[in-house]
């Protein structure tokens, strides 16, 4: 059986937040083992800083964009990657966004562009779709892959989901997760594929995260940009949210962007006279914009 050694760069940080020691660890490898799996430490937001070895990202300030992240390396059909959502906030409506590119982070130029959609899935080379808040809530973990047949699923709680379609497999593909709206940092928990005979896996992270407040909720903070406070693009509303066409009847369509502002009877109206979201103008592409329950 052929092995090799896996180095990699974990952080550690000492009692003085501002203090952080760098060290290489040796990890023996068996052929099941898909690599070291971590976000690309130059391809990061403007608003994302990266610690833990590359495992964490996490906003620098309280707002809902700037939070783009890439895989440190091209990740395989099939390879489920894991992530879990440290924080959150209450502030802003909206959630984590993940995807693919064929756009290697090396490539890109700086700053990111502050939103996965539509600034990057506008694009080509690019697929991103929006998970639910419910699903996004501090503690809350999910896998995400592309399937042999081009399709981006999301599993949360035992349940899959089939979000996209059309992934184009014949280049390399890199993860593309955007730390937006409520969601304030993720962990990557590693991934894994399943093969004929064996599950191959990424090597293992270098320490467990030990952050004392690793599940809290922000709630509201009042470190808002200026940008922030003059946008109302994705900020909560209280109790039941209003459609915003109609400003009478409750949201309960969500749109391809991830913004829940609709109710059923403005909704067909909107995607024929318009078909943008009246939020973010991102592209309405298809008519069957999801019901809320």
């Amino acid at each position: 059986m052929t092995r090799f050694i896996c180095n990699f760069k974990m952080a550690r940080e000492s009692k003085n937040k501002n203090s952080v020691l760098q060290s290489e660890v040796s990890h023996r490898c068996s052929s099941r083992c898909l690599g070291p799996l971590t976000f690309h430490n130059q391809a990061v937001g403007e608003k994302v800083r990266l610690s833990h070895g590359g495992r964490l990202a996490e906003k620098t300030e309280n707002t809902f964009k700037n939070g783009l992240v890439f895989s440190n390396r091209p990740v395989k059909i099939q390879e489920k990657i894991h992530l879990r959502v440290q924080r959150d906030s209450t502030n802003w409506e909206g959630a984590l966004r993940v995807g693919f590119t064929t756009v290697p982070p090396s490539s890109r130029s700086l700053p990111l562009p502050c939103l996965a959609i539509p600034n990057l899935t506008d694009k080509p080379g690019h697929w991103a779709v929006p998970v639910n808040e419910s699903y996004c809530q501090a503690g809350s973990e999910l896998k995400f892959w592309v399937s042999d047949g081009g399709s981006i699923y999301v599993a949360v709680s035992n349940r899959r989901y089939k979000w996209l379609t059309g992934v184009d497999l014949s280049q390399p593909l890199w993860a593309m997760i955007d730390v937006y709206g409520q969601t304030r940092s993720i962990l990557l928990l590693g991934s894994e594929k399943k093969d004929l005979f064996c599950t191959k896996r990424s090597c293992p992270a270098p320490e467990p995260l030990t952050s004392p407040d690793a599940y809290s909720h922000f709630g509201s903070v009042s470190d808002f940009s200026c940008d922030d406070c003059i946008s109302c693009l994705d900020m909560k509303m209280p109790g039941d949210i209003t459609c915003a066409v109609c400003m009478v009847k409750e949201a309960r369509i969500t749109l391809p962007c991830g913004h829940r502002c609709l109710c059923k009877h403005c909704n067909s109206r909107v995607f024929q006279e318009f078909g943008t979201c009246p939020l973010c103008r991102h592209k309405i592409r298809a008519p069957s914009a999801e019901e809320l329950v």
